[in-house]
């Protein structure tokens, strides 16, 4: 029994010390990283590319019309103080692309706190050419599919909940957007595509956070949208809704509205009344 032991060592010991062995471990390790990566890489992960001729026309609009902020490869520019001009593109896939681009935001007009919507600069074509080339910059969030912002069977119910708890502190309760720090606001999502508000959660554009789907499933993201456009249809039925945007408003209306209807009937009145008037010494004389 040692004796057939020894001479499995022996062959063993051989095999090791062939020139072929080093590579085939090396190879079997390649194989098994690739493998493993292949199963637990990120789902939003934008790795089904576009084709290179999208690339190459979103490169050519690229060098154009945002390399002089973002770097003609997407790097990003520093200022000589260390300010970022223009944050670096890589790895933030094509769905921030359409959603800044799409929405106007992207090219910006003139610098500020905030990037505002606007009319959109690009044709849809154009923005999927940028969308392509930026997203083959690094893997990122995708474009989402239509399937993906459907939210014509969406829970109203819940997706209100979920609004209400986690973003009315910005959004407003109706999504009528509001003031914060520094110079920057939270938008109205009132008329924003299901598309952009899906893209929006994914992304986490400026300050908004992102809602990946271990925060918030896919068909959390639809529940929170049909609320979202129920919210633009929904009736008032205390009066005027005068934007939807919470008690400074209301304030504001009672304050010149009603006080200032009230000050100007007493100025009428008053105005109209009858006036006594001195009689001068002597008169009756």
């Amino acid at each position: 029994m040692r004796l057939l032991t020894r001479k499995i060592s022996a062959r063993l010991s051989a095999r090791r010390r062939s020139r072929l062995a080093a590579p085939a471990v090396l190879i079997l390790g390649l194989l098994a990283t690739g493998g493993v990566w292949a199963a637990v890489a990120p789902a939003g992960a934008d790795a089904t590319g576009p084709n290179d001729d999208q690339i190459q026309a979103g490169r050519a609009l690229f060098a154009v019309s945002c390399a002089s902020c973002h770097g003609l490869n997407g790097e990003g520019i520093t200022t000589k103080k260390g300010n970022n001009y223009g944050p670096s593109l890589v790895g933030v896939g094509g769905a921030s692309v359409d959603f800044q681009v799409g929405t106007g935001r992207m090219p910006m007009a003139q610098a500020g706190a905030q990037a505002v919507r606007k009319t959109p600069v690009f044709d849809d074509d154009q923005i999927a050419e940028l969308a392509a080339y930026v997203g083959s910059l690094g893997a990122g969030p995708a474009i989402p599919e239509a399937s993906d912002y459907d939210y014509s069977n969406g829970n109203v119910a819940r997706g209100g909940q979920f609004f209400r708890t986690n973003c009315t502190a910005c959004h407003n309760f109706a999504g009528s957007g509001g003031a914060l720090p520094k110079g920057k606001f939270a938008p109205s999502l009132i008329g924003v595509s299901a598309k952009h508000m899906y893209e929006a959660m994914v992304i986490g554009p400026q300050q908004m956070p992102v809602f990946s789907n271990g925060v918030l499933t896919p068909d959390a993201k639809k529940d929170v949208i049909a609320y979202l456009k129920l919210q633009e249809d929904a009736p008032s039925p205390g009066g005027f809704a005068l934007g939807s945007v919470g008690p400074v408003a209301e304030g504001m209306f009672a304050w010149l509205v009603g006080i200032g209807s009230l000050v100007g009937f007493g100025i009428w009145i008053t105005a109209g009344s009858a006036r006594v008037k001195k009689t001068k010494k002597g008169a009756d004389a």
